[in-house]
């Protein structure tokens, strides 16, 4: 009897914790269903604005072709297209063109997509570009005037194909194909600047008075079906100067600001938006004559190479507001790889490749003895007198190398000076600079005449074969080669390059990925909130 009563009281026991259990269950699903259903109705009731507003200073002409106005230019890409566009990390990629090819050293055969209209509803046709090409060469003032520089002409075979011929040949000339096409209809009895454009792009303009500038979405763009934007409306606001737009996006009226100017807290303050930089194309770098006594010698060069801090120079000179930059192509070119080894400033290794050379540091100075000839490291940097920041980066590069025993003289010339030796390369080193192209071509840098007098015939080789290659792995393998013999020779000293920033309003939704291109990737993802 009493065996039953305890078996009755764990039986009850373990109803009681089952029902429990199932209680707690029913419970906690309840409570999941209800904070799913809750997370549905704020996701559901979350405003989504379909337009944004854009801002503008110094407005010259909405036409790409005729505008010098480099945000214009940025803005345009959301409404014209090019033959080959250029994806964040700079590869080319087919916009209007969908085939490329390229028959001999100057002649090209461009087959044009069939689907592209206008926003007026006509077709785009061969003779659309080949009327770019001439209204670009005929304006000398076009900030395209460069990409269609080595086109000696243009024939068109039928509505979707022409051939472009050029006078010499352009290593990776596709890059020059990125220019916007305008209509051949709307401007061939007209002025450039008369007229609202017609454009294929994903924005088309649907008005344009004194301080703005409307676009809507083209509903004739061949890609509406594939990557709808979410954004219907888009107003550009034209203002007087920088100041008055920053001034507009601290008040909420300009929703996403692309700026290379360097001190933009100055103007919209530290918090409240988000910030993204990039690097942009103005590089500076020396060149080191490679015919010179002294610097013919590779571990000089290389010495001198690591004995400069271009952190210290980056920080000190331009307030970190630039970059440290080694190679051409770093600032962010798919064919120079994130994970480069960089060339770190390291004074005792600066001094022991010249000792592993047989130079000797005596008489504060150092010497090479060869074939009973003496040599000595004195040497002197050209700058352009003109340009203050480079007078301070090239004086503190003396100062820099005379700390491992290279005697170091500045001469900063006239600017008519500089130029003169510039041309002639009348230096020893020479501090300059370039605006890089999006072409990952080095022919400046190595090719024949170059700056630094170098040459290497495996570079050579190397820059030859990279013309005709089309694989993206094996020219990136060709790349790394490229790069790493160019860090062997430092006949060129990469030091810095300028940034540019993009700044968006927190209520501005999507993946924002500028470069120097564009600011509008993935736009079509974009919306405010």
């Amino acid at each position: 009897m009493k065996s039953n009563i305890i078996k009755y009281i764990f039986i009850a026991f373990v109803v009681g914790i089952l029902a429990f259990a199932i209680y707690f269950l029913n419970s906690n699903n309840n409570q999941e269903d209800e904070n799913n259903h809750n997370s549905t109705v704020q996701y559901e009731t979350t405003q989504m604005i379909t337009n944004i507003r854009l801002g503008i200073s110094d407005f010259d002409s909405i036409n790409p072709i005729i505008s010098e106005n480099r945000e214009v230019l940025n803005i345009s890409t959301l409404i014209f297209e090019p033959l080959l566009t250029l994806t964040s990390d700079y590869k080319t990629q087919y916009c209007l063109a969908k085939e490329i090819a390229k028959s001999d050293a100057t002649t090209y055969v461009v087959k044009l997509n069939e689907n592209v209209s206008w926003s007026d509803g006509s077709t785009l046709t061969a003779k659309d570009v080949q009327f770019t090409i001439d209204k670009i060469k005929e304006n000398k003032s076009s900030v395209y005037v460069e990409n269609v520089a080595r086109i000696k002409s243009v024939e068109v075979i039928d509505y979707t194909t022409l051939k472009i011929f050029l006078d010499k040949e352009v290593p990776f000339f596709e890059y020059n194909l990125t220019f916007p096409i305008i209509s051949y209809n709307q401007y061939n009895e007209k002025d450039l600047k008369e007229d609202i454009p017609i454009s294929t792009g994903m924005y088309k303009i649907t008005s344009l008075n004194g301080d703005k500038i409307e676009l809507v979405k083209n509903e004739k763009w061949r890609n509406i079906n594939t990557t709808n934007p979410k954004i219907y409306k888009i107003t550009v606001n034209l203002y007087k100067s920088a100041g008055e737009i920053f001034n507009a996006f601290k008040l909420e009226n300009v929703d996403i600001v692309n700026t290379s100017k360097t001190n933009i807290e100055d103007y919209v303050g530290t918090m409240g938006y988000n910030k993204k930089q990039y690097g942009g194309r103005e590089y500076d770098f020396l060149a080191l004559n490679c015919d010179d006594t002294v610097l013919q010698y590779k571990e000089v060069r290389q010495a001198i190479n690591y004995a400069i801090d271009k952190e210290n120079i980056v920080a000190s000179i331009y307030n970190n507001n630039y970059a440290v930059a080694d190679f051409p192509l770093d600032y962010g070119h798919y064919l120079y790889p994130e994970d480069s080894e960089k060339i770190e400033y390291n004074r005792e290794k600066a001094k022991q490749v010249l000792e592993d050379a047989g130079w000797v540091y005596k008489y504060g100075e150092w010497r090479k003895t060869e074939n009973y000839r003496t040599r000595t490291i004195d040497l002197t940097i050209i700058v352009d007198s003109t340009n203050e920041n480079r007078v301070k980066v090239a004086k503190l590069i003396e100062k820099q190398l005379e700390s491992i025993g290279i005697n170091v003289y500045v001469n900063d010339v006239t600017k008519s000076g500089y130029e003169r030796r510039l041309k002639q390369k009348d230096y020893e080193i020479i501090l300059t600079g370039v605006y890089n192209s999006y072409s990952p071509d080095l022919t400046y840098f190595y090719g024949e005449d170059n700056l630094a007098n170098v040459e290497n015939e495996e570079m050579n080789n190397l820059l030859n074969e990279v013309k005709s290659i089309a694989d993206e792995n094996m020219l990136k393998e060709k790349y790394k080669n490229i790069i790493n013999i160019s860090k062997d020779e430092a006949a060129y000293i990469g030091l810095y390059r300028n940034k540019n920033t993009v700044i968006s309003e927190q209520g501005l939704m999507g993946e924002i990925t500028p470069n120097n291109y564009t600011t509008y990737y993935n736009l079509y993802n974009w919306y405010r909130q």
